[in-house]
């Protein structure tokens, strides 16, 4: 059954900034603060510039927006222009929809939106998501390669397990789903902290996942809660080499990490860095322009 466009009583428009990467937290939450639903997408191939965008009624709240965006610019130290663009109020929210299908990842995952309806699925793991949230949603090609490279290794049945920079939490649910056990499912952004417990709590997760806010490796509970035996890093290409040697260490012997958020063109980068650490590749996984890693710290085993 197609989804009943939402009739609106006033006009939208999409505002949006392009802003570089250390800026999007500032900006995501100024343009947060007057839109319901905001997105992150990417704005160039090498990731270094994105851009974040919201809907909003149009008119509404400026001088919020104004107050927010200067605060976004004085934090962040970045000035970047407001973008607007007219948005059909008439049937915006079916195109979201439809912008948001039913994907299935693998053998063992199915992504679905909260607008599908349910349906049994006997040989997949089901993750609701909400359709308004574009970033996270499976449908991107690291996060793709990192729900197959979880299938990969889940025959090693790791107990201590890390999703490093969390976004929607899908990479964590995936692993609490399919493994059985906890995880700890940390990012910088307040709104993916938020985010992710909102849909372990939409997929009867929520005991299985602790979502902490924390800045990578200097998060105390991520240093409580080492070794870990399974760590997610879907990030960045130059953020994962610059973690490099924490990751390393706080991987336990026979630990693997899964990599992602690089380019094909950026594998003998990232993976050099973690050479010199000690990690061992064992495989690449690719998604259209986009490279997933399976590295493994030599030494024991993980507990079966």
């Amino acid at each position: 059954m197609a989804p009943t466009p939402r009739r609106h009583a006033t006009s939208l428009e999409t505002i949006s900034v392009t802003v570089p990467e250390a800026a999007v937290e500032a900006y995501e939450n100024a343009i947060g603060s007057v839109c319901t639903t905001v997105g992150i997408f990417e704005a160039n191939p090498e990731g270094t510039q994105w851009r974040v965008e919201g809907v909003k009624d149009t008119g509404h709240r400026e001088d919020e927006l104004t107050l927010a965006l200067m605060l976004a610019e004085l934090t962040s130290g970045v000035s970047a222009p407001l973008e607007r663009a007219a948005t059909e109020a008439e049937g915006w929210l079916a195109r979201t929809y439809e912008a948001f299908p039913e994907q299935k990842v693998g053998k063992r995952f199915v992504v679905r939106g909260t607008h599908l309806p349910d349906a049994p699925e006997a040989t997949r793991i089901v993750l609701t998501l909400d359709a308004g949230v574009a970033f996270g949603s499976g449908e991107h090609g690291s996060t793709r390669g990192c729900l197959r490279a979880l299938e990969r290794i889940a025959h090693r049945h790791p107990r201590r397990i890390l999703d490093l920079g969390c976004g929607t939490g899908i990479l964590a649910m995936a692993a609490a789903a399919l493994l059985h056990q906890k995880v700890l499912a940390v990012d910088i952004e307040p709104w993916s902290v938020r985010v992710s417990a909102q849909n372990a709590r939409r997929n009867r997760l929520n005991r299985a996942l602790t979502c902490r806010l924390g800045n990578g490796w200097q998060t105390p509970a991520l240093r409580k809660n080492a070794p870990y035996d399974l760590v997610f890093a879907n990030i960045l290409a130059r953020p994962l080499c610059l973690m490099a040697k924490d990751l390393a260490q706080a991987l336990a012997p026979g630990g693997t990490v899964i990599l992602a958020g690089l380019l094909q063109t950026q594998i003998r980068m990232v993976l050099a860095a973690h050479r010199r650490q000690g990690l061992v590749l064992e495989q690449v996984l690719t998604e259209g322009d986009w490279a997933t890693l399976i590295l493994r710290r030599p030494g024991g085993s993980c507990p079966a």
